[in-house]
């Protein structure tokens, strides 16, 4: 299947998958429904890795630990967002990464004392932070303030799981084996922040097993289409497709949810898809190899 119709099909998978994140979010907790979707997706890369003969063993067991928390986090956090916020609203500040990621090259620039920043990148940053002004201020009850703001900042940590996992692709370390590791990470912090809680639900529905397998089994798909998509397509046009998966979200979020979407907040949503865009382009046309990072839902 060509990359753009793989980041079609992968945007509303993910779209959909926060549909699904959503009203699992009646039943179980945040952390809770990480662990289960990183179950399902161990369970699949295991079987995909079997089938393909590739061992899961590691040469860099440091740097898939690294991936795995912030991706964890940024995951949990982005789960929690979407529990309170309209599910546009959660799924334009998680996409909020390429902007972070171009906030982190103009820190790296002036911590390494580069002679240039380039001041398109500084206007790209600014425009996403307008556009987050516009979103959290307007169309935010005080309940959902730390909702927004867990959303925030699953963008940013989300932004440093992509860089870990370019760097993972330079080791050596194939797309399965970096899911399987990053899977299982969610297992293990998601069992172990429910333990901690004591939000364990032992008795399941088939209402709600059924969301929770949905969950990963959308997920893990939507994880690999993607990463297959930035592997064999155009990287600005990928990150353009991308950004589709707002729109998937803002048609189930009024559809599903009768989420009330504001023109501020259209707005917002507008100028973040706008900077993201414009910081992907110009980092493209920086580095054109390390911009063909794999993308995960983290």
């Amino acid at each position: 299947m060509p990359a753009p119709f793989l980041m079609i099909a992968a945007s509303f998978l993910f779209a959909s998958m926060g549909v699904c994140v959503k009203l699992a979010a009646e039943f179980y907790s945040a952390s809770e429904i990480v662990m289960y979707r990183g179950l399902v997706g161990v369970l699949l890369m295991a079987l995909l890795a079997r089938q393909q003969g590739m061992s899961l063993a590691t040469r860099v067991p440091a740097m898939h630990f690294w991936r795995s928390a912030s991706g964890v986090l940024a995951l949990s956090l982005w789960f929690y967002s979407i529990g309170g916020l309209p599910l546009a609203t959660a799924m334009t500040l998680n996409y909020m990464s390429s902007v972070w990621m171009a906030l982190f090259l103009l820190g790296g620039a002036v911590m390494l004392g580069s002679a240039r920043v380039d001041g398109r990148l500084v206007a790209a940053v600014l425009l996403g932070f307008a556009g987050v002004a516009l979103i959290l201020r307007p169309t935010l009850e005080q309940q959902q303030l730390w909702h927004g703001l867990a959303g925030l900042l699953s963008g940013m940590l989300s932004a440093l799981a992509y860089l870990q996992v370019t760097t993972l692709g330079r080791a050596g370390e194939p797309e399965i084996r970096i899911v399987f590791y990053f899977s299982l990470g969610g297992v293990l912090a998601g069992a172990l922040t429910t333990s901690v809680s004591g939000a364990w639900h032992v008795h399941h529905s088939v209402w709600g097993m059924a969301l929770l397998l949905a969950v990963g089994l959308l997920a893990s798909t939507a994880q690999l289409m993607m990463t297959r998509a930035y592997g064999t397509g155009s990287t600005l046009v990928n990150a353009s497709l991308q950004y589709l998966g707002i729109v998937f979200s803002f048609i189930y979020g009024v559809a599903l949810f009768k989420d009330a979407i504001t023109w501020s907040a259209l707005l917002g949503m507008g100028l973040i898809i706008g900077a993201g865009l414009a910081a992907t382009a110009l980092r493209s046309r920086a580095t054109p190899k390390d911009s063909q990072h794999s993308v995960t839902e983290s």
